[in-house]
Protein backbone atom coordinates (compact mmCIF):
# COMPACT_ATOMS: atom_id res chain seq x y z
CA UNK A 1 0.00 0.00 0.00
CA UNK A 2 1.44 3.58 -0.69
CA UNK A 3 0.37 6.74 1.07
CA UNK A 4 -0.19 10.07 -1.41
CA UNK A 5 2.01 13.15 -0.31
CA UNK A 6 -1.91 14.46 0.54
CA UNK A 7 -2.18 11.91 3.45
CA UNK A 8 0.88 12.19 4.37
CA UNK A 9 0.70 15.96 5.22
CA UNK A 10 -2.98 17.57 5.10
CA UNK A 11 -4.50 15.10 7.96
CA UNK A 12 -1.38 15.33 9.82
CA UNK A 13 -0.96 18.84 9.97
CA UNK A 14 -4.52 19.08 10.92
CA UNK A 15 -4.28 16.52 13.73
CA UNK A 16 -1.38 18.23 15.27
CA UNK A 17 -3.02 21.73 14.83
CA UNK A 18 -5.80 20.22 16.70
CA UNK A 19 -3.40 19.34 19.79
CA UNK A 20 -2.08 22.47 20.16
CA UNK A 21 -5.34 24.45 20.27
CA UNK A 22 -6.33 21.29 23.43
CA UNK A 23 -3.00 22.58 24.71
CA UNK A 24 -3.77 25.89 24.52
CA UNK A 25 -6.98 25.34 26.28
CA UNK A 26 -5.36 23.50 29.33
CA UNK A 27 -2.77 26.56 29.13
CA UNK A 28 -5.70 28.98 29.59
CA UNK A 29 -7.74 27.12 32.37
CA UNK A 30 -4.49 26.58 34.10
CA UNK A 31 -3.51 30.11 34.40
CA UNK A 32 -7.76 30.88 35.44
CA UNK A 33 -7.33 28.26 38.07
CA UNK A 34 -4.18 29.29 39.55
CA UNK A 35 -5.02 32.86 39.37
CA UNK A 36 -1.54 33.28 36.41
CA UNK A 37 -1.49 36.25 34.40
CA UNK A 38 -1.63 34.02 31.13
CA UNK A 39 0.92 36.34 29.63
CA UNK A 40 3.51 35.15 31.97
CA UNK A 41 2.69 31.58 30.32
CA UNK A 42 2.31 32.25 26.86
CA UNK A 43 5.62 34.60 27.37
CA UNK A 44 7.65 31.67 29.21
CA UNK A 45 11.25 30.52 28.02
CA UNK A 46 13.47 27.70 28.81
CA UNK A 47 16.40 30.22 28.20
CA UNK A 48 16.98 33.93 27.76
CA UNK A 49 17.95 33.37 23.83
CA UNK A 50 14.81 31.12 22.65
CA UNK A 51 11.79 31.96 21.70
CA UNK A 52 8.65 32.34 23.71
CA UNK A 53 5.89 29.82 24.23
CA UNK A 54 4.04 32.03 21.94
CA UNK A 55 6.37 32.56 19.04
CA UNK A 56 6.49 28.22 18.76
CA UNK A 57 2.87 28.77 18.75
CA UNK A 58 3.13 30.69 15.61
CA UNK A 59 6.20 29.13 13.52
CA UNK A 60 4.55 25.75 14.56
CA UNK A 61 1.63 27.53 12.36
CA UNK A 62 3.36 28.82 9.89
CA UNK A 63 5.45 25.48 9.38
CA UNK A 64 2.00 23.62 8.61
CA UNK A 65 0.87 26.86 6.47
CA UNK A 66 4.00 26.94 4.24
CA UNK A 67 3.83 22.87 4.07
CA UNK A 68 0.67 22.96 2.67
CA UNK A 69 0.88 25.64 0.22
CA UNK A 70 3.89 24.85 -1.14
CA UNK A 71 3.57 21.14 -1.74
CA UNK A 72 -0.03 22.23 -3.28
CA UNK A 73 1.78 24.83 -5.71
CA UNK A 74 0.54 28.14 -3.93
CA UNK A 75 2.02 31.40 -1.97
CA UNK A 76 1.11 30.70 1.57
CA UNK A 77 -0.98 33.31 2.74
CA UNK A 78 0.49 36.33 4.85
CA UNK A 79 -0.32 36.43 8.76
CA UNK A 80 1.62 38.92 10.91
CA UNK A 81 2.85 37.33 14.39
CA UNK A 82 1.19 39.62 16.65
CA UNK A 83 -0.77 36.69 19.04
CA UNK A 84 0.33 37.28 22.87
CA UNK A 85 -2.99 35.43 24.76
CA UNK A 86 -3.97 32.33 24.72
CA UNK A 87 -7.16 33.15 22.88
CA UNK A 88 -5.09 34.56 20.15
CA UNK A 89 -2.89 32.03 19.75
CA UNK A 90 -5.75 29.52 19.34
CA UNK A 91 -7.94 31.71 16.59
CA UNK A 92 -3.96 31.79 15.07
CA UNK A 93 -4.14 27.83 15.37
CA UNK A 94 -7.58 27.83 13.69
CA UNK A 95 -7.24 29.96 10.53
CA UNK A 96 -4.12 27.85 9.94
CA UNK A 97 -6.43 24.99 10.00
CA UNK A 98 -8.89 26.85 8.06
CA UNK A 99 -6.70 27.19 5.61
CA UNK A 100 -4.59 24.12 5.92
CA UNK A 101 -8.64 22.51 5.11
CA UNK A 102 -8.58 24.67 2.06
CA UNK A 103 -5.73 22.75 0.33
CA UNK A 104 -7.15 19.49 -1.90
CA UNK A 105 -5.92 16.53 -2.52
CA UNK A 106 -5.27 17.05 -5.96
CA UNK A 107 -3.48 19.93 -5.31
CA UNK A 108 -0.95 18.01 -3.36
CA UNK A 109 -0.61 14.76 -4.52
CA UNK A 110 2.15 14.28 -7.02
CA UNK A 111 4.74 16.89 -5.22
CA UNK A 112 6.89 14.42 -4.33
CA UNK A 113 9.61 16.18 -7.15
CA UNK A 114 8.34 19.66 -7.43
CA UNK A 115 11.26 21.32 -6.68
CA UNK A 116 10.40 23.72 -3.63
CA UNK A 117 13.00 26.94 -2.90
CA UNK A 118 12.87 28.55 0.51
CA UNK A 119 14.66 31.80 0.68
CA UNK A 120 16.07 32.78 4.30
CA UNK A 121 18.72 34.91 5.35
CA UNK A 122 21.27 31.91 5.40
CA UNK A 123 21.03 31.55 1.81
CA UNK A 124 18.22 29.27 -0.64
CA UNK A 125 17.35 25.96 0.92
CA UNK A 126 16.35 23.40 -1.99
CA UNK A 127 14.82 20.66 -1.26
CA UNK A 128 11.98 18.09 -3.54
CA UNK A 129 8.65 17.92 -2.43
CA UNK A 130 8.66 14.65 -0.57
CA UNK A 131 12.69 16.02 1.07
CA UNK A 132 10.34 19.21 2.26
CA UNK A 133 7.87 17.74 3.95
CA UNK A 134 9.36 14.82 5.61
CA UNK A 135 12.98 16.47 6.54
CA UNK A 136 12.03 19.85 7.32
CA UNK A 137 8.49 20.72 7.49
CA UNK A 138 7.15 17.41 9.78
CA UNK A 139 10.26 18.06 11.77
CA UNK A 140 10.04 21.70 12.82
CA UNK A 141 6.37 21.14 13.09
CA UNK A 142 6.88 18.81 15.89
CA UNK A 143 10.00 20.51 17.45
CA UNK A 144 7.49 23.63 17.81
CA UNK A 145 5.06 21.72 19.00
CA UNK A 146 6.42 19.98 21.87
CA UNK A 147 8.35 23.22 22.73
CA UNK A 148 5.09 24.96 23.22
CA UNK A 149 3.45 21.83 25.22
CA UNK A 150 7.25 21.87 27.22
CA UNK A 151 7.34 25.09 28.09
CA UNK A 152 3.74 24.86 29.45
CA UNK A 153 4.24 21.82 31.37
CA UNK A 154 7.36 23.52 32.73
CA UNK A 155 4.82 26.11 34.16
CA UNK A 156 2.85 23.45 35.72
CA UNK A 157 0.25 23.27 33.29
CA UNK A 158 -0.95 19.81 33.89
CA UNK A 159 -0.46 18.03 30.18
CA UNK A 160 0.31 14.08 29.66
CA UNK A 161 1.19 12.79 26.52
CA UNK A 162 -2.12 11.90 25.34
CA UNK A 163 -2.50 16.06 25.55
CA UNK A 164 0.53 15.89 22.76
CA UNK A 165 -0.71 13.48 20.42
CA UNK A 166 -3.99 13.55 21.17
CA UNK A 167 -6.88 10.87 20.50
CA UNK A 168 -6.86 8.27 17.91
Amino acid sequence: MTISMYQASIPVFLRALDNLAAIMDVGAAHAEAKKIDPLVLTGTRMYPDMFPMSRQVQIACDMVKGGAARLAGIEPPPRGDTEKTFAELKERIEWTAAFVRSVTAEQVDGSEDRAIVLKTPFGDLNFTGQQYLLGFVLPNLYFHSATAYNLLRHSGVELGKRDFLGRA
